[in-house]
């Protein structure tokens, strides 16, 4: 059995989501519901749960900085959020599962889940990536938390060479020969590199701007990347290309 707390400020979110968790997730122990952070981080003092279902935005306290209370995180977090593009750009980032309100059955299975493959794991590296990412803040070595088949894997940004297109999953080609099979589209992948100097230059790559060696000529040309790589550009996305580098 997965010991679980629910941490939710909204009695009705509390309400639903604890009917869920009854009636589809049966691997669940439900110790407590909490209605504030305050109340939550004292749940987990006494329970010492290996997962919670933390709300995040509740008054006085929200529940980023309920978690920044703690020096070491021994549990599983799943976020449950309304609409917030931005926090949920930041949490995607991080690769910490979060859960859309009005919540769906078939996520909250797929998100109780994964807990039982990750048990065990540090989250304060990725609670580190979440909270720099909320913070807009400028660091040399910015990192990206990877999703994978197994867990993730935490990449310096510029440590990313490309990132090729499978189906449903992204070959993300990093330095020193290494490649990572990333359980996430390239579309995703493009949108969480949004604004870090990286470019999709054809339906099936996404380039690091910074790791382009030459550009050769054609009807829509090629790339040559650091570690000699040969990349297709299309056709659409030559113009917006030659743009950037003048």
């Amino acid at each position: 059995m997965i010991k679980a707390i629910l941490i939710d400020d909204e009695t009705h979110c509390r309400e639903t989501l604890s009917i869920q968790l009854e009636k589809y997730c049966h691997e669940i122990q439900l110790l407590a519901q909490c209605n504030s952070a305050a109340q939550g981080i004292e749940a987990i003092s006494k329970y010492q749960p290996d997962l919670i279902f933390l709300d995040v935005e509740m008054p006085k306290m929200n529940g980023f900085e309920m978690l920044q209370q703690f020096s070491h995180i021994p549990f599983e977090v799943i976020f449950t959020t309304g609409y917030d593009a931005y926090a949920i750009k930041a949490i995607r980032f991080s690769a910490i599962d979060y859960l859309l309100k009005p919540i769906d059955k078939d996520e909250l299975r797929k998100a109780v889940a994964k807990v039982s493959l990750k048990a065990g794991h540090n989250l304060n590296q990725q609670l580190n990536i979440l909270l720099e990412r909320l913070g807009n803040k400028q660091v040399s070595l910015q990192k990206i938390a990877l999703p994978t088949l197994d867990g993730f894997e935490l990449v310096p940004l510029e440590n990313i060479i490309h990132c090729e297109a499978d189906s449903n999953y992204t070959h993300v080609v990093l330095k020193h020969a290494k490649k990572v099979l990333v359980s996430r589209t390239l579309k995703e992948i493009e949108e969480l590199l949004e604004g870090h100097s990286f470019l999709r230059i054809h339906h099936s790559y996404l380039v690091n701007l910074n790791e382009i060696v030459r550009y050769i000529r054609g009807e829509g040309g090629y790339v040559i990347m650091s570690d000699n790589t040969s990349i297709t550009v299309s056709r659409s996305r030559k113009d917006t290309l030659l743009r950037i580098f003048g």
